[in-house]
């Protein structure tokens, strides 16, 4: 038995070493991209992409928790597409339309329309025989209001719309990369900062080396936490539970009853206005809520949670109702908590990868 673990130990190391070293030189690598970001309010990260022949520029959020591809059409009637830039199949000589067709409800409305190709450029990245949709209608409350004229997925393509190859496969199907891998840097502080890298990591953009993750179901980008705690204390997970890496998300959710628990510990009431509001005027003494993975901790720091406004200090970044989508217990890690590290989305080895971002 004893040597039976020796090894497994071993093969362990040699198993995080051999991959962490297949993305050493992926800066240096002419297959691998970095593409700016730009930051609204904290809420979401978008980048320009462009379609068709000639391209017509849009604004995409990048969203690991979905896996189609959708813009904006001149075929969408409906209010909140007029105030966004349209996609208009008639101007790109490139296009294609295909007979399939989307009916998607998500987080932000249900979005429906038709799939066409066409080419697809990000940065210097150039793909052929794209499928997206193009919408037809937009019911939402929230989409009239976010800056951006579509969604690019990223998720699995058990996500995907049946018979649709995603952009990420696309681009590891036509050899565009050299690694199954993207990556993003969400945090403020580096100078060029808040980057999506398709086709490996930059590993300045992150202190340490990343800790290995495995993805618990090729679904959504899914993981196991072991605990949430606060002060030493489990608060959370106390049998393990599942995670979901969101970078459609701005917020931390969790089941209500866990999330109510959280606010209550770091002295935060409901408050109009504000989701909760801390009565104390120095956060000094509010504890971290830790996440322990794969048996590493990762904290988020009051600073990391909690905004001064004009009423106080003020909590909008944990929210409940996870309970509704699944009887287990599961949490969504939103852009709080990625804007803290360095997150790299292996496909080829069903993991996740996280360091401390610089």
């Amino acid at each position: 038995m004893s040597t039976t673990l020796k090894r497994k130990n071993l093969m362990n190391s040699f198993l995080e070493e051999h991959a962490y070293s297949l993305f050493q030189n992926s800066a240096k690598n002419k297959k691998f991209s970095i593409l700016p970001l730009r930051n609204f309010k904290d809420m979401f990260y978008t980048g320009k992409i462009s379609i068709g022949t000639p391209g017509q520029q849009f604004r995409v959020l990048f969203d690991t928790s979905f896996a189609d591809f959708w813009v904006t059409s001149v075929y969408c009637q409906d209010p909140g597409c007029s105030k966004h830039k349209h996609f208009d199949p008639r101007e790109s000589t490139t296009f294609e339309i295909t007979d399939r067709h989307m009916n998607h409800l998500n987080k932000f409305g249900r979005i429906m329309g038709f799939f066409g190709r066409d080419i697809v450029r990000i940065g210097n990245v150039v793909i052929k025989n794209q499928t997206f949709a193009l919408s037809q209608s937009q019911t939402s409350k929230i989409l009239p209001c976010v800056p951006f004229e579509g969604i690019l997925g990223l998720g699995y393509p058990t996500l995907a719309t049946v018979g649709i190859t995603p952009f990420f496969d696309n681009l590891m199907q036509q050899g565009i990369i050299s690694e199954p891998v993207f990556a993003f840097y969400l945090n403020t502080k580096k100078k060029n900062g808040r980057v999506v890298m398709l086709g490996g990591v930059d590993h300045s953009y992150h202190k340490g080396k990343l800790n290995w993750i495995p993805v618990s179901e090729s679904r959504y980008w899914q993981i196991t936490v072991d605990r949430i705690s606060m002060n030493g204390k489990v608060i959370g997970c106390t049998n393990r539970c599942q995670a979901i890496l969101d970078t459609g998300s701005s917020s931390v959710c969790g089941p209500t009853r866990l999330i109510t628990k959280i606010q209550r510990l770091i002295g935060a009431r409901p408050s109009k206005g504000c989701r909760y509001l801390i009565s104390r005027r120095v956060n000094t003494t509010i504890p971290p809520v830790v996440f322990t993975i794969n048996g590493v901790d990762y904290p988020m720091h009051p600073e990391n949670y909690i905004l001064r406004t004009s009423c106080g200090l003020c909590v909008r970044t944990f929210v409940g109702g996870t309970e509704e989508m699944t009887e287990s217990e599961t949490w969504i890690l939103g852009d709080v908590f990625l804007r803290l590290y360095v997150s790299v989305f292996d496909r080829g080895n069903r993991r996740i990868g996280l360091a401390p971002a610089v």
